[in-house]
Protein backbone atom coordinates (compact mmCIF):
# COMPACT_ATOMS: atom_id res chain seq x y z
CA UNK A 1 0.00 0.00 0.00
CA UNK A 2 1.58 3.18 -0.84
CA UNK A 3 0.39 6.99 -0.01
CA UNK A 4 2.11 8.87 -3.33
CA UNK A 5 0.34 12.17 -3.99
CA UNK A 6 3.50 13.86 -1.49
CA UNK A 7 7.00 12.19 -1.74
CA UNK A 8 4.57 9.22 -0.75
CA UNK A 9 3.11 9.25 2.39
CA UNK A 10 4.68 12.08 4.02
CA UNK A 11 2.53 12.65 7.59
CA UNK A 12 0.66 15.30 7.49
CA UNK A 13 1.20 16.29 10.81
CA UNK A 14 4.44 17.87 10.25
CA UNK A 15 6.55 20.87 12.11
CA UNK A 16 10.08 21.75 12.10
CA UNK A 17 13.18 20.23 12.72
CA UNK A 18 15.62 20.95 15.62
CA UNK A 19 19.05 20.26 14.01
CA UNK A 20 21.25 19.66 11.01
CA UNK A 21 21.26 16.12 9.85
CA UNK A 22 24.87 15.62 7.86
CA UNK A 23 26.81 13.04 7.08
CA UNK A 24 29.67 12.42 9.07
CA UNK A 25 31.72 10.02 6.83
CA UNK A 26 31.31 6.95 9.44
CA UNK A 27 28.92 5.36 7.22
CA UNK A 28 25.86 6.77 9.23
CA UNK A 29 22.73 8.26 7.75
CA UNK A 30 21.70 12.18 7.76
CA UNK A 31 20.73 11.89 11.34
CA UNK A 32 24.39 12.11 12.22
CA UNK A 33 24.98 15.98 13.80
CA UNK A 34 28.02 18.23 14.28
CA UNK A 35 25.36 21.63 15.48
CA UNK A 36 23.11 19.55 17.56
CA UNK A 37 21.89 22.49 19.60
CA UNK A 38 21.29 25.10 16.55
CA UNK A 39 18.73 24.82 14.45
CA UNK A 40 19.01 24.46 10.25
CA UNK A 41 17.54 27.50 8.46
CA UNK A 42 17.35 24.88 5.52
CA UNK A 43 15.05 22.00 7.69
CA UNK A 44 12.98 25.32 8.75
CA UNK A 45 11.04 26.06 4.83
CA UNK A 46 11.55 22.53 4.00
CA UNK A 47 9.80 21.02 6.98
CA UNK A 48 7.22 23.64 6.80
CA UNK A 49 6.38 22.51 2.96
CA UNK A 50 5.07 19.28 4.47
CA UNK A 51 2.22 21.02 5.56
CA UNK A 52 1.66 21.64 2.01
CA UNK A 53 2.02 18.92 0.42
CA UNK A 54 -1.27 17.49 2.08
CA UNK A 55 -3.95 15.64 -0.11
CA UNK A 56 -6.73 17.98 0.14
CA UNK A 57 -4.00 21.02 -1.20
CA UNK A 58 -2.85 18.63 -4.12
CA UNK A 59 -6.56 18.18 -4.90
CA UNK A 60 -7.41 21.70 -5.12
CA UNK A 61 -3.86 22.58 -7.10
CA UNK A 62 -3.11 19.45 -9.55
CA UNK A 63 -0.82 17.32 -9.94
CA UNK A 64 2.09 19.98 -11.11
CA UNK A 65 2.00 21.55 -6.86
CA UNK A 66 2.45 17.99 -5.97
CA UNK A 67 5.97 17.65 -8.07
CA UNK A 68 7.14 21.25 -7.49
CA UNK A 69 6.65 20.72 -3.97
CA UNK A 70 8.56 17.65 -3.61
CA UNK A 71 10.93 18.81 -5.49
CA UNK A 72 11.73 22.07 -3.88
CA UNK A 73 12.00 20.15 -0.32
CA UNK A 74 14.24 17.56 -1.73
CA UNK A 75 16.23 20.24 -3.39
CA UNK A 76 16.44 22.27 0.01
CA UNK A 77 16.94 18.82 2.47
CA UNK A 78 19.42 17.11 -0.18
CA UNK A 79 18.92 13.14 -0.56
CA UNK A 80 20.27 12.12 2.43
CA UNK A 81 17.98 14.21 4.90
CA UNK A 82 15.10 13.75 2.93
CA UNK A 83 15.07 10.08 2.93
CA UNK A 84 15.55 10.30 6.85
CA UNK A 85 12.95 12.61 7.14
CA UNK A 86 10.50 10.61 4.70
CA UNK A 87 11.66 7.22 7.07
CA UNK A 88 10.12 8.91 9.79
CA UNK A 89 7.19 10.51 8.38
CA UNK A 90 5.82 7.14 7.10
CA UNK A 91 6.96 5.57 10.29
CA UNK A 92 4.62 7.56 11.77
CA UNK A 93 2.21 7.48 9.65
CA UNK A 94 2.26 3.38 8.87
CA UNK A 95 3.06 2.32 12.94
CA UNK A 96 2.08 -1.20 12.18
CA UNK A 97 4.21 -1.46 9.10
CA UNK A 98 7.38 -3.53 9.27
CA UNK A 99 10.75 -2.26 8.63
CA UNK A 100 10.82 -3.97 5.52
CA UNK A 101 7.75 -2.49 3.96
CA UNK A 102 8.86 0.93 5.02
CA UNK A 103 12.47 0.19 3.62
CA UNK A 104 10.80 0.04 0.40
CA UNK A 105 8.70 2.24 0.75
CA UNK A 106 11.19 4.71 1.30
CA UNK A 107 13.73 3.73 -1.29
CA UNK A 108 10.46 4.27 -4.17
CA UNK A 109 10.01 7.40 -3.04
CA UNK A 110 13.97 8.32 -2.65
CA UNK A 111 14.38 7.10 -6.36
CA UNK A 112 11.10 8.83 -7.62
CA UNK A 113 12.39 12.14 -6.36
CA UNK A 114 15.85 11.89 -7.25
CA UNK A 115 14.74 11.09 -10.89
CA UNK A 116 12.18 13.03 -11.37
CA UNK A 117 13.90 15.96 -9.46
CA UNK A 118 16.52 17.20 -12.22
CA UNK A 119 16.71 20.33 -14.21
CA UNK A 120 16.62 17.69 -17.18
CA UNK A 121 14.02 15.96 -16.32
CA UNK A 122 10.97 15.17 -18.85
CA UNK A 123 8.09 16.95 -17.05
CA UNK A 124 5.57 13.87 -17.12
CA UNK A 125 8.62 11.83 -15.11
CA UNK A 126 6.84 12.62 -11.76
CA UNK A 127 3.48 11.72 -12.35
CA UNK A 128 4.45 8.87 -14.90
CA UNK A 129 6.55 7.87 -11.63
CA UNK A 130 3.51 7.87 -9.47
CA UNK A 131 1.47 6.04 -11.37
CA UNK A 132 3.84 3.18 -11.89
CA UNK A 133 4.25 3.26 -7.94
CA UNK A 134 0.28 3.15 -7.34
CA UNK A 135 0.08 0.62 -9.51
CA UNK A 136 2.68 -1.47 -7.76
CA UNK A 137 0.70 -0.66 -4.35
CA UNK A 138 -2.41 -2.19 -6.07
CA UNK A 139 -0.78 -4.99 -7.27
CA UNK A 140 -0.93 -8.57 -5.20
CA UNK A 141 2.47 -8.61 -4.37
CA UNK A 142 3.22 -5.02 -3.12
CA UNK A 143 6.12 -4.80 -0.72
CA UNK A 144 4.74 -1.58 0.72
CA UNK A 145 2.66 -1.29 3.78
CA UNK A 146 -0.76 -2.65 3.92
CA UNK A 147 -4.15 -1.58 4.81
CA UNK A 148 -7.90 -2.34 4.70
CA UNK A 149 -8.87 0.57 3.09
CA UNK A 150 -6.25 -0.09 0.34
CA UNK A 151 -8.70 -2.12 -2.11
CA UNK A 152 -11.07 0.55 -2.49
CA UNK A 153 -8.72 3.32 -3.47
CA UNK A 154 -7.76 0.68 -5.98
CA UNK A 155 -11.04 0.59 -7.39
CA UNK A 156 -10.56 4.43 -8.32
CA UNK A 157 -8.36 5.71 -10.92
CA UNK A 158 -5.61 8.45 -11.64
CA UNK A 159 -5.19 11.25 -9.39
CA UNK A 160 -8.11 10.17 -6.79
CA UNK A 161 -6.40 7.13 -6.92
CA UNK A 162 -3.32 8.06 -5.77
CA UNK A 163 -5.20 10.47 -3.33
CA UNK A 164 -7.27 8.13 -1.49
CA UNK A 165 -3.47 5.86 -1.09
CA UNK A 166 -1.89 9.16 0.10
CA UNK A 167 -4.80 9.59 3.01
CA UNK A 168 -4.54 5.55 4.02
CA UNK A 169 -2.30 5.45 7.44
CA UNK A 170 -2.97 2.78 10.27
CA UNK A 171 -4.06 4.16 13.70
CA UNK A 172 -1.05 5.02 16.07
CA UNK A 173 0.45 2.60 18.44
CA UNK A 174 -1.48 2.57 21.66
CA UNK A 175 1.43 1.11 24.04
CA UNK A 176 5.00 1.80 22.38
CA UNK A 177 6.89 -0.65 21.59
CA UNK A 178 10.46 0.60 21.15
CA UNK A 179 12.35 -0.62 24.35
CA UNK A 180 15.89 1.33 24.34
CA UNK A 181 18.78 -1.81 24.32
CA UNK A 182 21.70 -1.27 26.41
CA UNK A 183 24.83 1.09 26.20
CA UNK A 184 26.86 -2.35 24.80
CA UNK A 185 24.10 -3.21 22.47
CA UNK A 186 23.95 -0.26 21.15
CA UNK A 187 27.66 0.30 20.14
CA UNK A 188 27.78 -3.71 18.61
CA UNK A 189 24.70 -2.81 16.39
CA UNK A 190 25.66 0.60 15.09
CA UNK A 191 29.39 -0.84 14.71
CA UNK A 192 28.13 -3.41 12.51
CA UNK A 193 26.18 -1.55 10.54
CA UNK A 194 25.87 2.14 11.13
CA UNK A 195 23.27 3.06 8.23
CA UNK A 196 21.10 -0.25 8.95
CA UNK A 197 21.00 0.53 12.72
CA UNK A 198 20.17 4.27 12.27
CA UNK A 199 17.44 3.32 9.89
CA UNK A 200 16.01 0.61 12.07
CA UNK A 201 16.48 3.04 15.03
CA UNK A 202 14.37 5.77 13.18
CA UNK A 203 11.60 3.40 12.52
CA UNK A 204 11.01 1.45 15.53
CA UNK A 205 11.05 4.98 17.17
CA UNK A 206 9.00 6.83 14.73
CA UNK A 207 6.29 4.17 14.95
CA UNK A 208 6.36 3.83 18.86
CA UNK A 209 6.28 7.51 19.21
CA UNK A 210 4.66 8.93 16.38
CA UNK A 211 2.08 11.16 17.83
CA UNK A 212 4.57 13.30 19.83
CA UNK A 213 5.00 16.64 17.42
CA UNK A 214 7.33 15.98 14.00
CA UNK A 215 9.47 19.02 15.45
CA UNK A 216 9.76 16.90 18.75
CA UNK A 217 10.28 13.73 17.04
CA UNK A 218 13.03 14.77 15.06
CA UNK A 219 14.47 16.49 17.58
CA UNK A 220 14.70 13.34 19.54
CA UNK A 221 15.96 11.11 16.91
CA UNK A 222 18.61 13.52 15.84
CA UNK A 223 20.34 13.72 19.06
CA UNK A 224 19.88 10.10 20.27
CA UNK A 225 22.18 8.84 17.34
CA UNK A 226 24.32 12.01 17.44
CA UNK A 227 24.71 10.58 21.18
CA UNK A 228 25.48 6.66 19.63
CA UNK A 229 27.65 7.83 16.76
CA UNK A 230 29.88 9.98 19.48
CA UNK A 231 29.83 7.45 22.78
CA UNK A 232 30.42 4.37 20.85
CA UNK A 233 34.07 5.44 19.42
CA UNK A 234 34.50 7.11 23.05
CA UNK A 235 37.48 5.72 24.66
CA UNK A 236 34.82 6.02 28.00
CA UNK A 237 31.48 5.33 26.39
CA UNK A 238 29.13 4.42 29.76
CA UNK A 239 30.84 7.93 31.23
CA UNK A 240 29.71 9.02 27.46
CA UNK A 241 26.08 8.13 27.40
CA UNK A 242 25.79 9.39 31.02
CA UNK A 243 26.53 12.97 30.35
CA UNK A 244 24.87 12.85 26.58
CA UNK A 245 21.63 11.10 28.31
CA UNK A 246 21.67 13.89 30.94
CA UNK A 247 21.86 16.43 28.20
CA UNK A 248 18.70 15.45 26.13
CA UNK A 249 16.38 14.41 29.49
CA UNK A 250 14.33 17.56 28.68
CA UNK A 251 13.99 16.25 25.31
CA UNK A 252 13.46 12.71 25.83
CA UNK A 253 10.22 13.67 28.66
CA UNK A 254 9.05 16.06 25.84
CA UNK A 255 8.79 13.07 23.50
CA UNK A 256 7.41 10.69 25.97
CA UNK A 257 5.07 13.58 27.29
CA UNK A 258 3.90 14.98 24.21
CA UNK A 259 3.53 11.64 22.38
CA UNK A 260 0.93 10.72 25.08
CA UNK A 261 -0.74 14.03 25.52
CA UNK A 262 -1.06 14.09 21.38
CA UNK A 263 -2.41 10.34 21.45
CA UNK A 264 -4.90 11.67 23.95
CA UNK A 265 -6.24 14.31 21.93
CA UNK A 266 -6.34 12.75 18.84
CA UNK A 267 -8.38 10.17 20.39
CA UNK A 268 -10.62 12.35 22.57
CA UNK A 269 -11.05 15.71 21.04
CA UNK A 270 -10.73 19.39 22.82
CA UNK A 271 -13.63 18.79 24.69
CA UNK A 272 -13.52 15.43 26.17
CA UNK A 273 -9.24 16.35 27.22
CA UNK A 274 -10.72 19.18 28.76
CA UNK A 275 -12.68 16.36 31.11
CA UNK A 276 -10.04 14.77 31.37
CA UNK A 277 -7.19 17.06 32.69
CA UNK A 278 -9.82 18.42 34.67
CA UNK A 279 -10.38 14.76 36.58
CA UNK A 280 -6.98 14.18 37.10
CA UNK A 281 -6.28 17.64 38.72
CA UNK A 282 -8.97 16.75 40.62
CA UNK A 283 -7.85 13.44 41.54
CA UNK A 284 -4.66 14.91 42.43
CA UNK A 285 -6.01 17.57 44.90
CA UNK A 286 -9.41 17.02 45.63
CA UNK A 287 -9.49 20.00 47.92
CA UNK A 288 -9.20 22.36 44.93
CA UNK A 289 -12.50 23.99 43.61
CA UNK A 290 -14.38 23.45 40.53
CA UNK A 291 -13.10 27.03 39.44
CA UNK A 292 -9.98 26.48 40.37
CA UNK A 293 -9.10 23.80 37.87
CA UNK A 294 -11.46 24.32 34.63
CA UNK A 295 -9.71 27.43 33.48
CA UNK A 296 -5.86 25.28 33.75
CA UNK A 297 -7.95 22.09 31.75
CA UNK A 298 -9.09 24.31 29.26
CA UNK A 299 -5.60 26.37 29.31
CA UNK A 300 -4.14 22.51 28.81
CA UNK A 301 -6.47 21.74 26.16
CA UNK A 302 -5.62 24.57 24.24
CA UNK A 303 -2.09 24.33 24.37
CA UNK A 304 -2.63 20.72 22.49
CA UNK A 305 -4.85 21.99 20.05
CA UNK A 306 -2.41 24.40 19.14
CA UNK A 307 0.77 22.44 19.21
CA UNK A 308 0.07 18.41 18.52
CA UNK A 309 -0.20 19.33 14.56
CA UNK A 310 2.14 22.55 14.64
CA UNK A 311 5.00 23.11 12.31
CA UNK A 312 6.91 25.48 14.63
CA UNK A 313 9.55 23.54 16.93
CA UNK A 314 9.23 25.80 19.83
CA UNK A 315 5.24 25.48 20.46
CA UNK A 316 5.30 22.31 22.41
CA UNK A 317 8.23 23.20 24.78
CA UNK A 318 7.31 27.04 25.02
CA UNK A 319 3.30 26.84 25.73
CA UNK A 320 3.30 23.63 27.71
CA UNK A 321 6.05 25.45 30.34
CA UNK A 322 3.55 28.50 30.09
CA UNK A 323 0.62 26.13 30.88
CA UNK A 324 3.50 25.02 33.89
CA UNK A 325 3.83 28.21 35.19
CA UNK A 326 0.10 28.85 35.16
CA UNK A 327 -0.44 25.48 37.12
CA UNK A 328 2.27 26.03 39.74
CA UNK A 329 1.39 29.48 40.08
CA UNK A 330 -2.12 28.31 41.11
CA UNK A 331 -1.93 25.12 42.85
CA UNK A 332 1.60 25.20 44.50
CA UNK A 333 1.14 27.41 47.43
CA UNK A 334 -1.99 25.28 48.00
CA UNK A 335 -0.40 21.83 47.81
CA UNK A 336 2.94 20.55 49.15
CA UNK A 337 3.32 17.79 46.38
CA UNK A 338 2.41 20.21 43.54
CA UNK A 339 5.23 22.89 45.61
CA UNK A 340 7.63 20.40 45.13
CA UNK A 341 7.37 19.36 41.56
CA UNK A 342 7.05 23.84 40.58
CA UNK A 343 10.64 24.55 42.23
CA UNK A 344 12.49 23.09 39.23
CA UNK A 345 13.71 25.55 37.30
CA UNK A 346 13.00 23.16 33.85
CA UNK A 347 9.06 23.70 34.11
CA UNK A 348 9.50 20.84 31.31
CA UNK A 349 10.58 18.56 33.79
CA UNK A 350 7.89 20.30 36.30
CA UNK A 351 5.14 19.76 33.95
CA UNK A 352 6.41 15.98 34.17
CA UNK A 353 6.67 15.65 37.76
CA UNK A 354 3.38 17.08 38.63
CA UNK A 355 1.56 14.96 35.32
CA UNK A 356 3.36 11.67 37.87
CA UNK A 357 1.84 12.18 40.98
CA UNK A 358 -0.19 9.86 42.17
CA UNK A 359 -4.07 10.60 42.90
CA UNK A 360 -4.35 12.13 46.37
CA UNK A 361 -6.23 9.93 48.97
CA UNK A 362 -10.32 10.84 48.76
CA UNK A 363 -11.99 13.56 50.97
CA UNK A 364 -14.81 12.47 52.92
CA UNK A 365 -17.49 14.18 51.19
CA UNK A 366 -21.10 14.29 51.39
CA UNK A 367 -22.32 12.45 47.69
CA UNK A 368 -22.18 14.41 44.79
CA UNK A 369 -24.86 16.49 44.12
CA UNK A 370 -26.64 15.39 40.41
CA UNK A 371 -27.40 18.22 37.75
CA UNK A 372 -31.11 18.14 37.17
CA UNK A 373 -32.89 17.53 34.41
CA UNK A 374 -33.18 21.11 34.02
CA UNK A 375 -29.58 21.66 34.39
CA UNK A 376 -28.55 18.77 31.88
CA UNK A 377 -30.65 20.59 29.23
CA UNK A 378 -30.14 23.89 29.31
CA UNK A 379 -27.57 25.97 28.08
CA UNK A 380 -25.09 25.45 30.51
CA UNK A 381 -25.72 21.79 30.07
CA UNK A 382 -22.54 20.74 29.09
CA UNK A 383 -20.72 22.66 31.90
CA UNK A 384 -22.86 21.09 34.24
CA UNK A 385 -21.61 17.20 33.53
CA UNK A 386 -18.53 18.49 33.48
CA UNK A 387 -18.98 19.78 36.91
CA UNK A 388 -20.12 16.02 37.67
CA UNK A 389 -17.47 14.49 36.49
CA UNK A 390 -15.80 16.73 38.58
CA UNK A 391 -17.12 16.09 41.63
CA UNK A 392 -17.06 12.16 40.83
CA UNK A 393 -13.34 12.53 40.28
CA UNK A 394 -12.56 14.42 43.36
CA UNK A 395 -14.58 11.37 45.92
CA UNK A 396 -13.02 8.51 43.87
CA UNK A 397 -9.30 9.57 43.16
CA UNK A 398 -8.31 6.06 42.09
CA UNK A 399 -10.68 5.61 39.34
CA UNK A 400 -8.84 5.69 36.26
CA UNK A 401 -9.09 8.11 33.29
CA UNK A 402 -11.02 5.69 30.88
CA UNK A 403 -13.65 5.04 33.06
CA UNK A 404 -14.54 8.30 33.46
CA UNK A 405 -14.19 9.52 29.86
CA UNK A 406 -16.91 6.51 29.26
CA UNK A 407 -19.15 8.09 32.09
CA UNK A 408 -18.65 11.49 30.03
CA UNK A 409 -19.04 10.01 26.59
CA UNK A 410 -22.78 8.77 27.92
CA UNK A 411 -23.56 11.67 29.49
CA UNK A 412 -23.05 13.47 26.29
CA UNK A 413 -24.98 10.72 24.50
CA UNK A 414 -27.98 10.98 26.89
CA UNK A 415 -28.17 14.80 26.90
CA UNK A 416 -28.26 14.53 22.64
CA UNK A 417 -30.76 11.98 22.39
CA UNK A 418 -33.32 13.30 25.72
CA UNK A 419 -32.70 17.11 25.89
CA UNK A 420 -34.29 16.68 22.13
CA UNK A 421 -36.84 14.25 23.02
CA UNK A 422 -40.64 15.50 23.04
CA UNK A 423 -40.64 14.49 27.43
CA UNK A 424 -36.66 14.77 28.45
CA UNK A 425 -37.67 14.20 31.73
CA UNK A 426 -38.90 10.89 30.85
CA UNK A 427 -36.07 10.27 29.44
CA UNK A 428 -33.46 10.91 31.34
CA UNK A 429 -35.32 9.24 33.87
CA UNK A 430 -35.89 5.68 31.98
CA UNK A 431 -31.87 5.82 32.16
CA UNK A 432 -31.06 6.87 35.57
CA UNK A 433 -33.34 4.00 36.37
CA UNK A 434 -30.99 1.62 34.35
CA UNK A 435 -28.27 2.41 35.86
CA UNK A 436 -29.43 2.84 39.15
CA UNK A 437 -27.80 -1.05 40.46
CA UNK A 438 -25.36 -1.43 37.84
CA UNK A 439 -22.81 1.50 38.30
CA UNK A 440 -21.76 1.74 41.54
CA UNK A 441 -20.64 -1.78 42.15
CA UNK A 442 -18.49 -1.12 39.01
CA UNK A 443 -17.11 2.53 40.45
CA UNK A 444 -16.58 0.84 43.53
CA UNK A 445 -14.58 -2.40 41.82
CA UNK A 446 -12.60 0.16 39.86
CA UNK A 447 -11.72 2.35 42.82
CA UNK A 448 -10.90 -0.56 45.08
CA UNK A 449 -8.64 -2.23 41.96
CA UNK A 450 -6.59 0.95 41.57
CA UNK A 451 -6.44 2.43 44.74
CA UNK A 452 -4.58 -1.08 45.71
CA UNK A 453 -2.55 -0.50 42.74
CA UNK A 454 -1.40 2.78 43.72
CA UNK A 455 -0.82 2.19 46.99
CA UNK A 456 0.85 -1.46 47.32
CA UNK A 457 4.01 -2.35 45.49
CA UNK A 458 3.27 -4.70 42.51
CA UNK A 459 4.47 -7.91 44.11
CA UNK A 460 1.62 -7.24 46.80
CA UNK A 461 -0.86 -5.99 44.55
CA UNK A 462 -1.24 -8.87 42.90
CA UNK A 463 -0.88 -11.40 46.13
CA UNK A 464 -3.28 -9.20 47.08
CA UNK A 465 -5.46 -10.19 43.98
CA UNK A 466 -5.11 -13.50 44.33
CA UNK A 467 -6.61 -13.39 47.77
CA UNK A 468 -9.42 -11.48 46.69
CA UNK A 469 -10.43 -13.66 43.88
CA UNK A 470 -9.89 -17.11 45.71
CA UNK A 471 -12.42 -15.90 48.17
CA UNK A 472 -15.05 -14.72 45.70
CA UNK A 473 -14.34 -17.58 43.76
CA UNK A 474 -14.02 -19.75 46.20
CA UNK A 475 -14.45 -23.40 43.77
CA UNK A 476 -12.07 -21.87 40.56
CA UNK A 477 -9.15 -23.91 39.74
CA UNK A 478 -5.45 -22.57 40.28
CA UNK A 479 -5.19 -21.95 36.90
CA UNK A 480 -8.59 -20.30 36.65
CA UNK A 481 -7.27 -18.09 39.60
CA UNK A 482 -4.25 -17.07 37.76
CA UNK A 483 -5.38 -16.24 34.45
CA UNK A 484 -7.76 -13.80 36.09
CA UNK A 485 -4.81 -12.20 38.46
CA UNK A 486 -2.93 -11.63 35.21
CA UNK A 487 -5.35 -10.08 33.35
CA UNK A 488 -6.48 -7.26 36.22
CA UNK A 489 -3.28 -6.45 37.27
CA UNK A 490 -2.66 -5.82 33.09
CA UNK A 491 -5.18 -3.51 33.20
CA UNK A 492 -4.30 -2.04 36.75
CA UNK A 493 -0.66 -1.72 35.59
CA UNK A 494 -1.62 -0.04 32.29
CA UNK A 495 -4.88 1.89 32.76
CA UNK A 496 -4.54 2.99 36.20
CA UNK A 497 -1.27 5.16 35.72
CA UNK A 498 -2.68 9.17 34.96
CA UNK A 499 -1.40 8.81 31.61
CA UNK A 500 -2.80 5.61 30.19
CA UNK A 501 -3.52 4.88 26.93
CA UNK A 502 -7.00 6.36 25.57
CA UNK A 503 -8.36 3.54 23.49
CA UNK A 504 -6.59 0.61 24.61
CA UNK A 505 -8.07 1.33 28.06
CA UNK A 506 -11.28 2.47 26.92
CA UNK A 507 -12.00 -0.89 25.63
CA UNK A 508 -10.34 -2.63 28.43
CA UNK A 509 -13.19 -0.41 30.80
CA UNK A 510 -16.10 -1.09 27.88
CA UNK A 511 -15.86 -5.35 28.46
CA UNK A 512 -16.51 -4.65 31.76
CA UNK A 513 -19.07 -1.75 31.70
CA UNK A 514 -21.03 -4.04 28.98
CA UNK A 515 -24.06 -2.49 28.11
CA UNK A 516 -24.51 -0.35 31.12
CA UNK A 517 -23.12 2.49 29.69
CA UNK A 518 -24.23 1.99 25.54
CA UNK A 519 -27.83 3.26 26.83
CA UNK A 520 -26.56 6.75 27.68
CA UNK A 521 -26.90 6.84 31.29
CA UNK A 522 -23.70 6.75 33.50
CA UNK A 523 -23.30 10.03 34.39
CA UNK A 524 -26.92 9.92 35.61
CA UNK A 525 -26.78 7.89 38.54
Amino acid sequence: MLALCPAAGINHSPGRGHDVPINTGMGLPAPILIRRRETSPEMRPALALLLLLAAAHAMHRGKAYVRDKVCQEFKILGKENFRTLTIVANSRKYSNATFEEISHLVREIVSLAETCCTESADPSCYDAGSSALSAKSCGGSSPFPSHPGTAGCCAQEGLEQKLCLAALQHPPQQLPRYLQPSNQELCQAFQKDPKDFADRFLHEYSSSYGQAPLPVLLGSTTTFLSMVSTCCISPAPNACFLKEKLERKTLSLLTLMSNRVCSRFAAYGKDKVTVSYLALLAQKMPGASFEDLLPLAEDAAEVFSQCCDSVDEDCVPKKLSEHTAKACDALGPRDKRFATCCQGKNLVQNYFCISALPPAPAPTLPAAPKPTDGQLCGEEGARRAKRYLFELARRHTSIPDAVLGKLYDASEKARGECCSAKDPSACLDSKRLRMGEELPPFLEKAEQLCGQYTQLNFLDFKKRLRESLAQTMAEASPELLGRLVEQRADFASTCCPPNSPPLYCADKVSSELGEACDGGSCLLG
